[in-house]
């Protein structure tokens, strides 16, 4: 078990490495004020409306960094500092969740391909490792046997997160490729507002990156647990 701990030691380091770095860019290009004078809002109204989006409404979600773009109600949920402010970092954050409508406006597979897995993440997620993890100990308490197959459904359990981990991945690179391509065409930004726009954006996609190589860094160990210890 000391290698599980080593290796939950080190992606929780990776990722508050990266966590706290997209923190301190957010901070900063929330500082670099829009020459256009437009609210995060005021930004993905009208690049709904530019790409001929009119039944998705934008709305004010409580937090930070809780912005989303949800499929099922058609909404694009701002939190309250992008909804109202002005800024460089607010410009990327609601034209990366308006890329999102997009998405689903043009059937976007990999967005209809991680909306379908989403039920079953969310049953499946949380008690992956315990299963398997408990199949482990009851193979070892009664050998190869009814054991061995709970810890397989616990893997099976597990790379349904993997798998959803990585399609989240070109899901979200297009969404923000979407983001900055409309941004920029539009020249609703000057240079260095673009810039910075652009860096907050990158940092967000390597939250997602060190996320799904966890996720597999996890499969592939409690894999070698349970294949390495049925020979």
């Amino acid at each position: 078990m000391g290698g599980y701990y080593i290796l939950i030691g080190a992606i929780a380091l990776v990722s508050w490495l990266v966590s706290n770095q997209l923190k301190r860019k957010f901070a900063k290009y929330s500082k670099i004020q829009l020459r256009n004078g437009l609210s995060g809002r005021e930004i993905a109204e009208k690049m709904l409306a530019d790409n001929g989006i009119y039944d998705v409404e934008v709305i004010s979600t409580p937090g930070k960094l809780t912005d989303h773009y949800n499929p099922k109600n058609k909404t694009v949920n701002l939190s309250e500092a992008v909804y109202n402010q002005r800024n460089a970092a607010a410009a990327a954050v609601a034209a990366h969740e308006v890329g999102h409508a997009v998405q689903h406006a043009q059937a976007y597979s990999a967005l209809g391909m991680r909306s379908a897995l989403v039920p079953i993440v969310s049953v499946t997620s949380g008690m992956s490792t315990w299963v398997v993890f408990g199949g482990l100990i009851l193979g070892a308490a009664a050998g190869v046997g009814f054991g061995y197959w709970v810890a397989i459904a616990g893997l099976a359990m597990m790379g349904f997160a993997t798998l959803f981990s990585f399609i989240t991945l070109p899901v979200e690179y297009d969404a923000s490729n979407r983001a900055l391509a409309w941004l920029k065409n539009k020249n609703m930004l000057s240079q260095e507002e673009y810039k910075g726009s652009e860096d907050a954006l990158k940092w967000a996609a390597r939250t997602y990156l060190v996320a799904a190589i966890g996720s597999l860094a996890m499969l592939l160990y409690w894999g070698l647990q349970v294949f390495g210890g049925s020979d």
